[in-house]
């Protein structure tokens, strides 16, 4: 898989407010993004059990798919989404180890829009970014995320299931 790039970093400060957009963003393992909701557990899902609550991606690529495709028009601060990509199949890191700068994540499921986005944003939200909304991944190294960080996935194949 060729690299891609980082584009935007997003926190959000409080439980359904606007995301800004930082040049740069500490990750810290088993909490999420420094100053972002999740890290303080103020999310709207924070109570929700379940990896893959720590940071959240969303390629750059499928917001424009749904502009052509769909006629919805989102910023990315609108997606909900923490690191917006460019030039990577998100969906491809699911179940992979990949690197983000310095910063080592592993994917761990889709981030499928769900109503509360929809609720947020525009009718026909989850009908254009089904199966194409981002990546719920958990942070496996602490470092600096920086806008313009390489991405790059593992060599490694995706982990086997247990019963393999």
């Amino acid at each position: 898989m060729a690299p891609g790039n980082l584009v935007a970093i997003q926190i959000g400060r409080q439980a359904e407010g606007r995301l800004e957009s930082v040049p740069e963003v500490r990750a810290i393992p088993g909490q999420g993004l420094e100053g972002d909701r999740y890290f303080r557990g103020e999310g709207s899902f924070s109570k929700n059990p379940g990896g893959g609550r720590q940071v959240t991606l969303v390629a750059s690529e499928m917001l424009d798919l749904l502009q052509s495709e769909h006629g919805i028009s989102l910023q990315a601060a609108d997606t909900r989404r923490n690191l917006v990509t460019k030039g990577v199949s998100l969906n491809e890191l699911v179940g992979r180890v990949f690197q983000v700068g310095s910063v080592r994540m592993k994917g761990v499921r889709l981030a499928e829009p769900c109503s509360h986005l929809e609720r947020l944003t525009q009718p026909g939200v989850i009908k254009g970014l089904a199966h194409r909304a981002g990546l719920r991944a958990d942070i496996l190294d602490e470092g600096v995320l920086r806008v313009g960080d390489a991405i790059v996935a593992s060599p490694e194949p995706r982990a086997a299931s247990p019963e393999a």
